[in-house]
């Protein structure tokens, strides 16, 4: 084992030692940085159900971060790696998140300890039920006090089984439906969820490249059309952010890792041919017209000019940080860049969007969802043909005033009101450009300082968080 590797820092400890970087250059009342660095609470369950002849016994954890804002907010994961610490770490970061992105929940993390392919659908949605159950007895899910979400290992279906077993034992609440996000649309979900994180790290990069001053920072220049990308992890986040920038914004993706090993082609691979690869086969692995390599991890370093670490926390460490050759990383998972990999990449020049801005597109459109399911209708059923009733009138005049006709695309395009989904990526967009430019204000005014994105993320983040904390009396 490397020294390294014994230098390394857990996932819980990178993030702390990462706010208390930016704590320190605050000046917070005594006593703030602890209250807020803190969990307030984590809850573990332990709940057995009947599988396959046996009583089966599981674990899990429900952190609560910080109730500044309420209800709290955060996925719930299903892996064999979760446990108290990296639930924590998770909850911090989505009570960061959330401060940054200015989305009024406090944060929240949840996990259940289990490898989700080893069951049949009927056994999975037993176990999520139970554990929804224990959770729910406990308010620890609750459309006004905490709110989870999918997360690694779920989606969509979890979500439903969730929001009906809260419904089954709260069945005087009219909320109910606002007791998780992420559900699917005919049970209250909301258009383009499911590809909200993917679609909110194609947006942060989009901002990231309208500032040439930004770009210069990392060495690269231009736009994003003809970039170089390597993406680690082809699940939900993963997938749409590749497809986005590979379809609308001219990226090259000459690189996919996944479970089995990765692959690479210069000339750039067809993301949604891998997708259908990999769900067919189970891995990247015979991807005809790439390079397969078992060692994927080892891709990480490949050339690029953006790496999108999309997967596991930790991911980028002390072991491979020196030989990381992407000039710009963007993190679509949480916490995929260790503190140490953190400074040794940033002293190498390479510029780090952080995950608690990058990834924060699932979060903002949980959000809007919260919100849809409150007011009990759907976005744009009130005023989209009166929008389109207008746009008529305004085209027509034009058309008179001109004598000229717009072409029957341009026209169509003029006339469309808002639907759902066109709001929910306006809403989305909206917000990853204000956050960015709220970042970057501080990065450039404070750069001496050694502030660079992250640190600044976390500096606007501590400082909404105090003072709220300040107003509610503390």
């Amino acid at each position: 084992m490397s020294a390294a590797t014994h230098q390394e820092p857990s996932f819980r400890d990178s993030v702390d030692m990462m706010f208390t970087r930016a704590a320190s250059l605050m000046d917070l009342p005594p006593g703030m940085e602890e209250k807020i660095r803190v969990a307030n609470s984590t809850y573990t369950v332990r709940f057995g159900v009947k599988l396959r002849g046996e009583i089966k016994t599981f674990t899990g954890y429900r952190s609560v971060h910080s109730e500044h804002a309420e209800p709290v907010k955060g996925g719930i994961r299903y892996s064999l790696d979760v446990n108290q610490n990296e639930v924590e770490a998770l909850a911090a970061l989505m009570t960061y998140k959330c401060a940054l992105v200015e989305v009024p929940f406090g944060g929240s993390k949840g996990g259940l300890c289990i490898d989700p392919f080893e069951w049949e659908e009927d056994e999975l949605e037993r176990i999520t039920r139970r554990f929804a159950y224990e959770l729910i007895k406990r308010d620890l899910i609750h459309p006004a006090q905490n709110v989870p979400a999918p997360d690694m290992g779920t989606g969509a279906r979890e979500m439903a089984w969730i929001a009906d077993a809260y419904k089954r034992i709260k069945s005087d609440d009219i909320n109910a439906r606002a007791c998780v996000t992420g559900k699917p649309r005919h049970l209250g979900g909301i258009a383009g969820r499911v590809e909200a994180t993917g679609r909110g790290v194609e947006y942060a990069l989009q901002e990231f490249f309208r500032h040439p001053e930004d770009v210069a920072k990392s060495g690269l220049s231009g736009t994003l059309d003809g970039k170089r990308v390597v993406v680690q992890g082809l699940g939900n986040v993963g997938y749409h952010a590749a497809k986005f920038l590979e379809e609308e914004d001219g990226c090259k993706i000459v690189g996919i890792i996944e479970r089995d090993g990765a692959i690479v082609s210069a000339e750039g691979l067809n993301v949604e041919a891998v997708k259908n690869h990999v769900m067919e086969n189970g891995g990247v692995k015979g991807f005809p017209g790439a390079q397969f390599t078992e060692d994927g991890k080892s891709i990480l370093e490949h050339d690029c000019d953006i790496l999108i670490p999309a997967a596991m926390e930790s991911t980028i460490n002390l072991g491979n940080a020196e030989r990381i050759k992407a000039a710009l990383i963007i993190e679509a998972a949480n916490g995929p860049v260790t503190a140490g990999a953190d400074e040794i990449l940033r002293k190498k020049g390479c510029v780090i969007i952080p995950d608690m801005y990058a990834n924060a597109g699932g979060v903002t459109v949980s959000y809007f969802e919260w919100v849809k399911n409150l007011s009990h209708i759907r976005f744009g059923r009130m005023q989209r043909r009166q929008q389109e009733a207008a746009n008529n009138l305004l085209v027509d005049e034009i058309e008179a005033l001109t004598g000229k006709t717009f072409s029957p695309g341009k026209r169509d395009k003029m006339l469309q009101g808002a639907d759902e989904l066109s709001l929910v990526r306006s809403g989305l967009d909206d917000t990853m450009r204000i956050s960015y430019q709220s970042m970057a204000e501080i990065w450039h005014s404070r750069e001496s300082e050694g502030v660079d994105l992250r640190t600044a993320a976390f500096l606007i983040s501590i400082q909404r968080v105090a003072e709220t904390y300040k107003s509610l009396g503390l």
